[in-house]
């Protein structure tokens, strides 16, 4: 199932320069009871296209699957995406299966030419970015 916040309307364009501007954008989701997964697609001028949730998912965990993420960037001729999901508990270092995912789904963007230029983790203290936190997305510029 699909769900899209921002509608096919022409709207304001807004410019990701940084993770912050994201964080303003999903922060109501910091107090969800479910995990969220979204999907943000971008221009060639890291502008936003649209961002959609891909996923809803329990307390504790929600399943993604790289065609459910990169359907979206595909339908919005997406240049790159930035993946987003909130945590529910107070910690936001990544497990393990966010990390695998995060590899997962940049490999996918590498064959698909629709690269992932950041997974961000949201909670109520703020955000957690693998492109400023970690080696795993570095090599997109």
């Amino acid at each position: 199932m699909t769900y899209d916040i921002i509608s096919k309307r022409k709207r304001k364009t807004f410019m990701i320069k940084h993770p912050d501007v994201l964080f303003q954008f999903l922060k109501r989701y910091t107090k969800s009871r479910q995990e969220h997964f979204f999907v943000i697609t971008l221009n060639n001028s890291c502008e936003i296209i649209g961002i959609h949730i891909s996923t809803i998912g329990i307390v504790n965990k929600t399943i993604i699957h790289p065609r459910e993420v990169f359907i979206h960037a595909i339908i919005d001729n997406a240049v790159s995406i930035i993946v987003v999901h909130n945590h529910l508990s107070s910690h936001l270092k990544p497990s393990d299966e966010d990390i695998e995912l995060t590899k997962r789904l940049n490999d996918a963007g590498v064959l698909l030419g629709i690269y992932v230029t950041d997974h961000l983790i949201i909670n109520k203290y703020g955000y957690y970015s693998f492109r400023q936190k970690t080696e795993i997305l570095q090599n997109i510029t």
